[in-house]
């Protein structure tokens, strides 16, 4: 469904957007064998808030130009935001494409 849709979506909105949305993220997988450092902003230098589980799967939110980091899929500076306030180096992520695969993150 396009932004286009869900703006156009009547009475029951705001479900009918959330549950709209959330069907347009893709998850994608961790690096095998990894557990993520997941941080409050696109840079190693920002505090880890959490850690994901080997074998984890992430939404891709937004994408956004951080600190490079070199991992299992190669060296990036984009980081993808996997909730609010959280991010993780794409460099860590399986998502097929050496670029954006999501849009940037306003």
């Amino acid at each position: 469904m396009s932004v286009d849709r869900i703006e156009e979506v009547e009475s029951g909105t705001e479900e009918a957007v959330t549950t709209a949305a959330a069907a347009a993220v893709r998850y994608y997988p961790v690096a095998p064998g990894v557990q993520l450092n997941v941080r409050s902003g696109p840079g190693t230098s920002y505090g880890i808030v959490r850690t994901l589980p080997v074998g984890a799967q992430v939404p891709i939110y937004c994408q956004t130009p951080g600190t490079t980091v070199t991992g299992p899929y190669g060296t990036s500076n984009i980081w993808d935001n996997i909730s609010n306030g959280q991010y993780v180096s794409d460099a860590y992520v399986k998502t097929g494409s050496d670029g954006y695969v999501a849009s940037r993150c306003a």
